[in-house]
């Protein structure tokens, strides 16, 4: 019996360090859930009107507490009425996130070889949607194509994104290394505040954005130019040099921080837009760039 109570006795010394540290990691990972389903400021404002009622519970404000206390449970059902769209968004992501999936992200060669089937398809005019998931499972997403499990290449990517192919108006999905699907159906963004001009390809990236954690790499019919959707928002007509810089760093799970990237000046055309302003262009969710319509 006494190796078992030195193993009670070791247990307590190390539970109140497993317990700060699964909760660091659940505040961690809810912080980094509602970041991404930008349900941020929903607990920001929680967060200020308990910090409203903290102050008036210190100071013994009783009108002020009392005004709260009424509110309060209104207060709850108009917070889910409004934010209904965000909460759902929460809930799914819990149900399907994966916290300790293995890593499944293409190697350098192959994102080098998707890369280039963007730029080939880019010059051709032809429209490209591919979706790299990262830990939140899209098996509902690739049910809804036809099965590939090919090795990447190049040559097939154009194949399948060229005019006319059964598969070319539907999404390919990149994972664990191989084409796992084709001709997939994305979600649409359901945002009011994206304009007209944006094409259903552009919709369709930010709305898979919105919904997962996927990264997705759109190349546009009509203009040619190349971006990328992530966290909800959508980076467009991006050099091929900030596209590879960008998929390597947002599939690496070693380096998965997010970086900003900051606007170049306003376009006057595109034949004298420079390289580097051309490198440096995003659009957000909330900036739309005239003449995209697919």
């Amino acid at each position: 019996m006494a190796w078992f109570q030195r193993l009670i006795s070791i247990y307590d010394l190390i539970r109140p360090i497993m317990d700060v540290a699964l909760l660091a990691f659940l505040l961690y990972k809810g912080y980094e859930l509602l970041e991404k389903t930008q349900a941020l400021p929903l607990v920001k404002g929680a967060g200020f009107l308990a910090l409203v009622y903290g102050i008036a519970f210190l100071f013994n404000l009783t009108t002020l507490r009392w005004v709260l206390t009424t509110i309060a449970p209104g207060l709850f059902i108009v917070i889910a009425i409004v934010f209904q769209p965000e909460l759902r968004k929460i809930i799914v992501r819990l149900g399907q996130g994966e916290f300790f999936r293995p890593d499944n992200k293409p190697r350098i060669g192959q994102l080098d070889a998707v890369i280039t089937a963007a730029e080939l398809l880019s010059e051709q005019r032809r429209g490209m949607l591919v979706v790299f998931p990262r830990k939140i499972n899209i098996k509902n997403i690739i049910d809804t194509g036809t099965r590939i499990n090919a090795e990447i290449s190049s040559s097939l990517i154009v194949a399948i994104f060229q005019f006319d192919g059964p598969l070319h108006d539907g999404a390919m999905v990149v994972q664990g290394g191989k084409i796992t699907a084709a001709g997939c159906f994305l979600p649409l963004s359901e945002r009011q505040d994206i304009r007209k001009n944006f094409g259903t390809r552009h919709r369709a990236s930010l709305g898979m954005a919105e919904h997962s954690d996927s990264v997705v790499l759109v190349v546009s019919e009509e203009t040619g130019a190349i971006s990328l959707a992530y966290d909800a928002k959508l980076y467009y007509d991006l050099s091929s040099l900030e596209v590879t810089r960008k998929l390597k760093e947002l599939l690496d799970s070693e380096s998965r921080r997010e970086s900003v990237l900051q606007p170049a000046a306003p376009q006057a055309s595109s034949a004298q837009t420079s390289t580097e302003q051309k490198e440096n262009t995003i659009v957000s969710p909330e900036k739309t760039l005239e003449g995209i319509g697919e």
